[in-house]
């Protein structure tokens, strides 16, 4: 059953948003019209306790932090900043199809990938400040002063993330000059200052909010905890330390916050799951240490309308699996296609004939691929298929001349499709009803981020446990030396190790691009392409069928995987063909027009400007 937390509040905060979109006087005090729009969400969500709300000029932030309904609809609001599911977060690494890395991507004049949302921190300023002069009672006042206090880290990292050190404010300013005339704190001053709010937000927040609880869904101090954890193994990642990575004294301080989260977290239950396959599908399990509640029809996201082939969507596939990851998936036995040393052990020429078998089981439960079993939609049987003149207008992939058409398809799929997390039942037109519950942590990453924080401080053991960990649960065979295909006998074959699991365990989760950037790994981006694979019918030696039988073979779906020939198609066949990432990437610029307003601040190196961005 669909955990019920949230939910009268997140309607509340969809009534906001499209609130928001009616014009207000510039001039209107900004704290009122939050007074104003919170009110007509609680009168319209049927309340019977309403506050009388006579004037809307007359307002005061007291009226809000004196009464719990309107306060948590003011929280509900600020619960948009975890996002939800994007089909194509992973379209930044080789994962997905599309080249996002164009020259000139980022520019200091362009809005690419800045981050610098001070409206959002005046926001949660403005609760911290104004809730504990309210009336609620003062466990009311503690948990909701955890939450902004935990929104306010969780904000301020992701500025930091990319830009390094940021003017850390912490007391609600004028609207229009939230960031004017602050210069920016050093990036160790913010760390220490997202230490400090996370550690006050663990005080304040409940420890754990079980999947049956009706606040399921807010942040709790588990998820904090972990947080904070993330956080410190940034501080000490190769990205804020370019001249000493891997041996700074702040991996040990990364070290024990990742074993306190993971000791923490196991105590409360947290774990992973049995089925790879149900980690966000079995909706509230062990594994998720936080997640954003949907709920259609008042709230769902675009994950099945952005993976499925178009003849089972409401349109093209916006998100496909590349060749390059296809080939990054281990064989059963854990080791990759091309190992020696591997029970499976196949060429270049033998696996692209032969690429579904043998796989790491997470392969097949992450892919769809020309000739699988596919019972989307509630089709009993069906197989998907890709090739050109056989497949769907709208599903398939090639070049074949024998078609004597053009696939309308090439710059955008690569004759796989997205698998993992997808609600096979809803049918074609339901697509855009998916409500799976976005999960933004779960425990696999609690484990992995221990895991390396463990390797780095000289606890190999430790790393290996965990890796194990992972792979048993993803049904990855043991071998006769139990090692489940992992070869790590040192510090650095053990990093490549958990960076290639993290590649794998978190498929399309949006994190890959992020870990090499981390990782100062970049290199592993810049200049590459992505491909395809298109598949031709073919009879039992080899020769081609015509696609009229192949069609009539198709209608039944008897054609399977190993009735086709497969060959590598570069993607897209035009515009830009290849990822261009400088060094620079490794700390994004402040946009200009933000400069322009404020003479205290300094522009990044690399950029311009003087900031070092980097920790000493």
């Amino acid at each position: 059953m669909k955990p019920t937390g949230l939910k009268t509040a997140l309607n509340a905060q969809e009534m906001l948003v499209l609130l928001i979109k009616v014009p207000f006087d510039l001039k209107i005090n900004t704290m009122k019209r939050i007074l104003y729009i919170l009110g007509f969400i609680v009168i319209s969500s049927g309340c019977s306790d309403l506050l009388e709300i006579e004037d809307i000029n007359h307002y005061s932030p007291e009226l809000v932090w004196s009464d719990q309904n309107l306060a948590n609809a003011y929280m509900a609001n600020l619960y948009s900043m975890f996002g939800n599911w994007d089909a194509g977060a992973d379209r930044t690494s080789q994962q997905i199809a599309g080249i996002s890395w164009y020259a000139d991507r980022i520019t200091i004049s362009n809005g690419e990938y800045k981050d610098w949302n001070y409206t959002r921190i005046r926001l949660i300023n403005q609760a911290i400040q104004d809730v504990n002069n309210g009336g609620l009672d003062q466990e009311i006042k503690d948990n909701i002063t955890g939450q902004a206090l935990f929104m306010r880290a969780y904000t301020y990292f992701n500025m930091v993330m990319y830009h390094g050190g940021v003017p850390y404010v912490k007391v609600p300013q004028d609207r229009y000059e939230d960031d004017l005339f602050v210069a920016r704190n050093s990036t160790a001053e913010c760390f220490d200052f997202l230490i400090e709010d996370l550690d006050q937000a663990i005080s304040l927040l409940p420890e754990n909010i079980p999947s049956s609880s009706g606040d399921f869904g807010k942040v709790d101090g588990s998820f904090a905890l972990a947080f904070k954890a993330k956080v410190l193994l940034y501080k000490a990642s190769p990205q804020f330390n370019p001249s000493n990575p891997f041996d700074n004294s702040y991996w040990a301080e990364a070290h024990a916050a990742n074993k306190e989260a993971y000791e923490a977290l196991s105590a409360h239950g947290y774990g992973l799951v049995e089925d790879y396959a149900e980690i966000a599908l079995d909706e509230g399990n062990r594994e998720t240490v936080f997640s954003v509640i949907n709920s259609y029809p008042n709230k769902s996201a675009s994950w099945d309308h952005g993976v499925r082939p178009g003849s089972e969507s409401r349109g093209p596939a916006s998100a496909c699996p590349t060749w390059e990851f296809i080939q990054e998936f281990p064989m059963l036995d854990g080791k990759l296609y091309n190992d020696p040393t591997g029970e499976y052990y196949m060429s270049d020429e033998e696996f692209l004939q032969n690429y579904w078998k043998n796989r790491d089981p997470r392969f097949g439960k992450s892919i769809v691929w020309n000739g699988k079993e596919y019972e989307v939609s509630g089709k009993a049987g069906k197989r998907q298929y890709t090739a050109l003149g056989i497949a769907h207008e709208l599903d398939d992939f090639g070049i074949n001349p024998n078609a004597g058409i053009n696939s309308t398809n090439l710059d955008r799929y690569t004759g796989f499709f997205i698998l993992k997390n997808s609600m096979l039942n809803l049918t074609q037109p339901e697509v855009q009803q998916y409500d799976v519950d976005f999960v933004l942590m779960r425990f696999a990453e609690v484990m992995l981020n221990y895991a390396e924080t463990a390797n780095e401080t000289g606890d190999i053991s430790t790393a290996m446990t965990i890796l194990k960990e992972i792979r048993e649960r993803a049904g990855i065979l043991p071998g006769e030396d139990g090692s489940f295909g992992i070869v790590a006998n040192d510090r650095e074959q053990m990093r490549e190790a958990i960076l290639a699991e993290r590649n794998i365990e978190f498929a399309f989760e949006g994190h890959r691009f992020w870990d090499l950037r981390r990782l100062r790994m970049l290199d592993r981006l810049d200049g590459k392409t992505k491909h395809g694979v298109e598949a031709i019918a073919v009879d039992e030696n080899g020769a081609e069928i015509s696609l009229s039988v192949g069609r009539e073979l198709a209608s039944s779906y008897s054609l399977t995987e190993k009735d086709f020939k497969y060959q590598v198609l570069q993607v897209p066949r035009s515009g830009v063909q290849s990822s261009v990432l400088p060094e620079t990437y490794y700390f994004f610029p402040i946009q200009k027009a933000v400069l322009d307003r404020n003479n205290q601040l300094e522009q990044n190196v690399g950029w311009g400007g003087t900031f070092d961005p980097t920790l000493p």
